[in-house]
């Protein structure tokens, strides 16, 4: 089925073949990358978009001296497969499988780790001015989408490496014509003809001649911009001290690598602009980018997934209770960083277009914004991932919590995730945010809790959080009438003998078959903060051990918070704590990922009995 492609193990291999081979292996990759993934699910339409990119990328610069740098990295299988991982597909994303990420533990070839966006250009930029110090004549390439330019960090970027003559190319994917839909022969001849040598060279020709009547150099310059900018959008990349190329189509390989050549032989910053289509080349994704962003296992044949299921995921509930709620308050305003479908926001933002902001990927922005809205009486539901919301830190504090603003945040994919790994773990949010004053957090144990939490969030006159893991819960019955939950008040859901184990959110599920096993109080804890101080009071001086299990690491998380609370209460009680390790745990299937941690049934019993022995 392969035939060039079975010849490449690397990319020295792949620039032994003739450039007319390059379509072939283009087709060849693609049918490749298609029929991988549905064997073991993970990102479809952004690797399909850019296999031609990739090819033509790795056939023009010397990688891994030259360094390639993936922005977020989900467009990296056909990048994994032409250097050398082409077999270690088949483990994709699973126990000591490959990362579907970059990981420069994995790959000479992998130069940056990413997972979060717009960190290219910054990252690229470093190491242009890394080569330039060590006088070094290496070359440094961000490729980065249209949708990671929306990120403040990105233009940081920019404003900086433009005001520095380092080597570095910033290519930009722009796979939903949201810059320029209009790419033809004439602008991939404008791109051929503006990436010459010819081109440049008249330029410095043109500045030195002209040097001695600044006015006229002025003058040049502009009449240079404008007649550029009849053809072309690049004012804006220019202004920030780029040469501008393109755009041109990211799918004629040939005109690619023409392109790439040309620039290669540039000095300075280079900004090259190339528009594809997501999901290329495979009609389900074509017709569905969104839909094939991160599949599961599918059938190649016709796109279909291989496994459903009927119980509702926590991403589900939310989704159903923010449509319940706006129907309720008109206040209510949905926000999400480009996590609109991921997040569960698709059937609110139907039901309530003017209601909805989509910001793009701009979680620092988001927070912001949400707190405007918040200061003149709106409502707003910040839709965010755990991981995402790391990014903006400093707005939940200065922004949001300072100011005691509204503003619910629903915390998606908290805990560990499973194959997408450390990078987009949710670990740590109960630690950043239990330090943060004025905030409340709470933690469902099951999908009627989450409704209902977010029902109390919604009703609490301040900053709150709700955080639940991904996919789906224990399968709880959830009640349409929401009621709000006494806030700070935990529930004993068993009693029992010497072992009282205090759970928090998604834990409640295996301490309950612990509790059983060890005849052991169990506790569902529902708030991190503020904590049932009472109820822990009263359990220290009729237990004579208390574990708390959560799904966040043990680093000043929800333990940590029982455990000062006990320093007041009752210091001589002992006291078990069992959480996430101190470490970035790799990708992997979730429940074999807490049963390593000893956060399953199995693994608390084991803790425990050991603790009493």
């Amino acid at each position: 089925m392969y035939p060039l492609l079975d010849t490449i193990q690397s990319p020295e291999q792949l620039r032994l073949l003739d450039r007319k081979q390059l379509p072939e292996l283009a087709q060849e990759l693609r049918t490749f990358v298609i029929d991988s993934v549905a064997r073991t699910g993970g990102h479809l339409s952004s690797n399909l978009g850019v296999v031609e990119l990739t090819i033509a990328l790795h056939y023009v610069f010397n990688t891994p001296e030259d360094r390639l740098v993936w922005d977020v990295g989900h467009q990296t299988y056909p990048h994994k497969i032409l250097t050398g991982r082409r077999d270690g597909m088949a483990d994709l994303r699973m126990p000591n499988g490959i990362a579907g990420f970059p990981r420069r533990n994995e790959s000479p070839y992998d130069t940056f780790g990413t997972g979060h966006s717009s960190t290219s250009i910054s990252a690229a930029l470093g190491m242009a001015i890394a080569a330039q110090q060590q006088g070094s004549e290496r070359r440094a390439v961000a490729i980065i989408g249209d949708g990671a330019m929306t990120a403040g960090m990105a233009f940081e970027a920019l404003n900086n490496a433009g005001a520095m003559d380092a080597n570095l190319l910033v290519i930009l994917n722009d796979n939903d014509m949201s810059i320029s839909p209009n790419v033809g022969a004439l602008h991939n001849y404008l791109a051929k003809l503006l990436s010459g040598r010819f081109y440049a060279s008249m330029r410095r020709s043109g500045e030195k001649v002209l040097g001695v009547v600044p006015p006229m150099l002025e003058f040049a310059k502009r009449a240079e911009e404008h007649v550029k900018g009849m053809v072309t959008p690049g004012t804006l990349f220019e202004e920030f001290g780029f040469n501008y190329i393109g755009p041109i189509d990211g799918h004629d390989i040939e005109t690619l690598i023409t392109t790439l050549k040309n620039i290669r032989k540039l000095k300075g910053p280079q900004f090259l602009h190339i528009v594809t289509q997501k999901g290329h080349g495979y009609a389900p994704a074509e017709d569905n980018p969104g839909k094939y962003h991160g599949v599961g296992k599918f059938d190649p044949s016709n796109g279909c997934s291989v496994a459903t299921s009927s119980k509702k995921t926590y991403t589900q509930v939310f989704s159903d209770w923010l449509v319940d709620m706006a129907e309720q308050d008109e206040r209510l305003i949905g926000i999400t960083p480009a996590m609109c479908d991921g997040s569960g926001l698709n059937a609110f933002a139907e039901k309530f277009p003017k209601r909805f902001f989509d910001v793009g990927i701009a979680e620092q922005h988001a927070l912001t914004f949400a707190a405007g809205m918040a200061c003149d009486g709106m409502k707003p539901v910040v839709a965010i991932y755990s991981t995402f919301l790391q990014r903006a830190y400093d707005q939940l504090i200065h922004d949001i919590a300072l100011q005691n603003l509204p503003v619910v945040f629903a915390i998606d994919r908290a805990g560990l995730v499973g194959a997408d790994g450390p990078t987009h773990a949710g670990s740590f949010d109960l630690s950043f945010m239990r330090c943060i004053p004025n905030m409340l957090i709470l933690t469902p144990s099951d999908e009627n809790e989450c409704r209902q939490m977010l029902y109390t969030a919604y009703q609490h006159d301040g900053p709150s959080a709700v955080r639940y893991p991904r996919g789906g819960g224990p399968g709880a019955v959830i009640e349409k009438v929401m009621t709000a939950l006494p806030i700070g008040k935990g529930e004993v859901r068993r009693h029992g003998k010497n072992v009282a184990i205090l759970a928090f959110g998604s834990m409640l599920t295996p301490a309950l078959v612990a509790g059983e096993k060890l005849d052991a109080t169990v506790v569902n804890m529902r708030f991190v903060k503020p904590l049932d101080v009472a109820l822990i009071a009263e359990l220290a001086a009729s237990h004579s051990l208390l574990v708390t299990v959560e799904e966040n690491t043990l680093l000043g998380g929800a333990g940590a918070a029982v455990m000062e609370a006990l320093q007041q209460i009752n210091p001589q009680v002992a006291t078990l704590s069992l959480g996430l390790p101190d470490t970035f745990i790799d990708h992997g299937v979730h429940e074999t990922m807490l049963a390593e941690c000893g956060l399953n049934a199995e693994g608390i019993i084991a803790s425990i009995e050991k603790k009493l022995t």
